[in-house]
């Protein structure tokens, strides 16, 4: 089991590495202004928007944009938090991947039906969305099921011996 469980951390570790970058960097322009970001990753939304044909980056729907902020408000600092919780070891990274595997697994539900029902998605951007699916599935498992050496022993001390002379 602690193998299994060394692994998953290491896969969530790279997942939650590329949305603490690519969340206020890209996923931040469809709800924030484009004066805010360099030209660049402006040019980089553009790309990408025009090389899978994301339909949702391009015309901003008000419940994607919903989902948006919610990922820059709540998703992004759990996963700076577990982030931190995975390097230290942190007995809390079980609360945190919980959290973010639910909150990312129900936008995840909502933005692949919408691709899904409107038959304007490509493949190629089905593709793109549904590796987010299954690392918000692996997240919640994680904080179902993982196990951290350092919560079984929070709350217990070292017993402390005198010395002898």
């Amino acid at each position: 089991m602690g193998v299994l469980c060394n692994l998953v951390d290491v896969v969530l570790f790279v997942f939650f590495l590329v949305i603490a970058a690519a969340a206020p960097l890209l996923d931040a322009q469809t709800c924030l202004p484009r004066h805010l970001f360099p030209p660049l990753l402006l040019e980089l939304k553009s790309w990408y928007t025009e090389n899978y044909g994301d339909y949702l980056i391009s015309e901003s729907p008000h419940f994607f944009v919903g989902l948006v902020f919610m990922e820059l408000v709540f998703q992004w600092p759990l996963a700076l938090a577990s982030l931190y919780a995975i390097a230290a070891g942190k007995s809390w990274l079980n609360t945190t991947c919980l959290l973010y595997g639910a909150s990312t697994l129900t936008s995840m539900v909502a933005v692949l039906a919408e691709l899904k029902q409107s038959n304007r998605a490509s493949d190629k951007l089905i593709n793109m969305y549904s590796p987010f699916l299954g690392f918000a599935v692996l997240a919640v498992l994680r904080g179902l099921f993982g196990h951290s050496e350092k919560s079984v022993t929070i709350g217990r001390r070292p017993l402390l011996r005198k010395k002898r002379a």
